[in-house]
This record gives structure tokens, C-alpha cells and sequence, in this order.
């Protein structure tokens, strides 16, 4: 039976170290899929920028480093307005998270120039459900985590809360990082309408967090709340108390209910639940005498 992954959330703001030129995940690049999607519902044209496009599909699947630089490169001698360009620049060829944040900034204001006032219009409340917002949201999720890492905290929430306007839908995942940055900055206020806003969400990331902030709030529900992540996944307790080590994705995806998702979310989250007194005692005592719930058939 195969393995339900989700994929992990970008960390490309993190200056690259590797100088292994074909450093790559073994698993092919979503981005360069958009590619067959593009000519399967008919999203290709034949202005500059979507020729810039067609050589940017290509980047995301070649196999170098040096060749997807240079593909990007050449995406921008075909039109300047290629916002994915700038965002895999960012990726893989900034130095520094300064040179980093300049490409963003780049791709954002290339993206919102080639969709104009009337694309936002249009597609506003769907963006992401149509190929031609993807990179301009790529590259401003890529903005958001820049700024956060450079202490640009409310800048970085602002990018993220205007992004979650444009898609609610959300499929980018803002909501999880949104969600740890709320609860790190204590802005409960802000973080109970997120979550609100996304109730029926039953992701092991967001009911860790609820879980922590009722037991805050001295909510008599915490330890429903407790359960409820347990079940989605059964690794974060121990990866909180340090009891299991810290597992990282391989390749570059991790696996919902999973030991790498577990150290995902307390890579993100750790420091909040170590910040509230007692809530990693309480949490490991909450779930300590739990058991898998049997499949049935």
C-alpha cells in the first residue's frame, strides 16, 4: 500500500551549502509536472512570457544545478516578467538570504506586472486553481519565510495572510508555517481566527498546535485535543521530549503521520511547547497509555 505524503514546506530561503552540482531530490519536481498540465488543459500561449515558462518546465526537471541556472537565465533574456526564474535563482543560485529576498522581490513584482490588475480581479479567492498564479505565489511564500528569518516577523505574516486572501483553499500550506509564527509571536488572537477559518482541517500539525493552545488556555478539551493529534500522528510526543531522535525527510517530502513529519512540525513548533511550562509533560502523560485503533477488515 503506498505511502500518503504531502509535500514538505519550503525551506528555500536557506542559503544553499552543497556544492555537489547534481545535489537533487530523487523524486521529480512538481513545478516541472505543471508543464504536461499546461498542454493537457491548454494554459500555453504564445506571448514572450510564456515562452519563458515552456524553458522554466524544463529547469525544474533538469538533473544540474548549473543547467537549471542556466535555463533560468535564459527565461529572462525571453522575458524579464518570468517570475519562476527568479524563484528558482533564489533557490539555487543567491548566496546570501539578502541575495535571496532581492530574487523574491524580483519574481513578486515580474508576476504581479504579467497578470495586472485584471488577473488579480479575476482570479482572486482561486489563485493556484489556475497555472498562471503559480509562480507569482511561489515566489511570494518565498518573500514571507525570507523575511521571517531575517526578523521581518510582521512583514512575513502580512505576505502570508495576503496569500491566504488570494487562495483560501490554501493548497500551498501557508496556513501550517502561518499557524507556528502566530503561536511563536503569542498573538493568540490571530492564530484562534486561523484556525477558525480552517476547523475541519484535521493535519497533525494543526492539532498539535490547538492541542498546546488549549492546554494554555486551560481548555477542558485538551486532552480530547491531545488525542486527536496523537491518532494523525503517534511520534511527536516523544520527538518533543526527546525521546526519539529528530528524523528529516530524504527527499524532500514527508509522510503524513510519519517520524519525518513529526520532526517537521517540532522543527517548527518545538520551541512553543518548550517556552509553556508543563506542556510537554502534559502531552507525553496525555498520550502515554494510547493505542492504535485497530483497522478494520
Amino acid at each position: 500500500m503506498p505511502v500518503s505524503k504531502k509535500p514538505r514546506k519550503k525551506t528555500a530561503a536557506k542559503t544553499k551549502t552543497s556544492e555537489n552540482d547534481n545535489a537533487r531530490p530523487p523524486l521529480p519536481d512538481r513545478r516541472g509536472m505543471e508543464g504536461f498540465m499546461a498542454g493537457l488543459f491548454g494554459g500555453r500561449g504564445s506571448n514572450p512570457t510564456h515562452a519563458a515558462q515552456e524553458i522554466m518546465y524544463e529547469a525544474w526537471e533538469a538533473t544540474s544545478r548549473s543547467k537549471r541556472i542556466a535555463l533560468a537565465r535564459k527565461a529572462l533574456k525571453i522575458s524579464p516578467l518570468c517570475t519562476d526564474a527568479y524563484v528558482l535563482l533564489a533557490e539555487e543560485e543567491a548566496r546570501s538570504a539578502e541575495e535571496v529576498l532581492d530574487c523574491y522581490q524580483r519574481g513578486v513584482a515580474a508576476g504581479e506586472e504579467a497578470l495586472g490588475p485584471e488577473g488579480f480581479q479575476e482570479y482572486a479567492g482561486h489563485f493556484w486553481g489556475f497555472l498562471e498564479t503559480r509562480p507569482y505565489m511561489r515566489a511570494r511564500a518565498g518573500i514571507a519565510a525570507v523575511l521571517w528569518r531575517l526578523g521581518r516577523h510582521q512583514e512575513a505574516i502580512d505576505h502570508y495572510l495576503e496569500m491566504l486572501e488570494l487562495n483560501p483553499n490554501d493548497n500551498q500550506g501557508i496556513r501550517y508555517v502561518l499557524a507556528g509564527h502566530l503561536l511563536a509571536r503569542n498573538d493568540i488572537k490571530g492564530l484562534k481566527k486561523l484556525i477558525k477559518q480552517y476547523e475541519d482541517d484535521i493535519a497533525a500539525a494543526w492539532l498539535y498546535t490547538q492541542a498546546l493552545l488549549a492546554f494554555r488556555e486551560n481548555d477542558p478539551d485538551a486532552d480530547k485535543l491531545a488525542e486527536q493529534a496523537w491518532r494523525a500522528n503517534s511520534h511527536v510526543p516523544g520527538v518533543l521530549s526527546g525521546k526519539q531522535p529528530l528524523v528529516a525527510s530524504m527527499d524532500g517530502y514527508i509522510t503524513m503521520g510519519g517520524e519525518d513529519e513529526a520532526a517537521d512540525y517540532v522543527e517548527e513548533n518545538g520551541e512553543a511547547w518548550q517556552a509553556t511550562l508543563g506542556a510537554v509533560e502534559w502531552l507525553t502523560r496525555a498520550t502515554s497509555k494510547l493505542k492504535p485503533r485497530k483497522r478494520r477488515g
